[in-house]
């Protein structure tokens, strides 16, 4: 649940959310409300459904799609990517890296883009004894979703 200071600076960011809706065209207006729902979509599934039920429908498990894409599913998974991390960006809820690449992997699988979602740990740096988790989706050669850090994480699971 979001704190009364996360609220209100969630409210405050909610001012600039017309101009940038009106300067969007029609294809990122669809791409924006797809990934809102799908972004709440996948938090509330990660919150209340086994993760196995979860990874059913991301794809084959520790299988990787590979960097052969076509120019039209590398620009739709750009636009992809970018409509998710702009529609996290204005969530009431948590919309943090697993329910980000989640989101895109389902927006992907939805137009037969091949993408591959990776979930990998690390020692967290604060706790050396715990570990920290990341998610990232990666369509082609590009990172789409995730993309801050990645490369610090040892992959754990990857689905496609």
């Amino acid at each position: 649940m979001t704190n009364k200071t996360g609220m209100t600076a969630w409210l405050k960011s909610l001012r600039d959310v017309p101009t940038k809706w009106r300067r969007r065209s029609r294809a990122e207006h669809l791409l924006l409300v797809e990934a809102f729902v799908l972004l709440g979509a996948a938090r509330l599934a990660a919150l209340v459904l086994p993760f196995k039920w979860l990874a059913v429908t991301l794809g084959r498990r520790s299988e990787d799609a590979g960097p052969e894409i076509t120019a039209a599913d590398l620009h739709c998974g750009r636009m992809i990517g970018q409509a998710v991390r702009s529609a996290a960006n204005n969530t009431p809820w948590e919309s943090v890296c697993l329910a980000q690449a989640v989101a895109g992997q389902w927006m992907l699988k939805r137009r037969h883009i091949a993408g591959t979602l990776y979930l990998g740990v690390t020692k967290d740096a604060t706790r050396p004894e715990m570990l920290a988790a990341h998610a990232w989706l990666r369509c082609g050669n590009m990172i789409l979703t995730g993309r801050e850090g990645y490369r610090q994480f040892t992959v754990v699971a990857s689905f496609s």
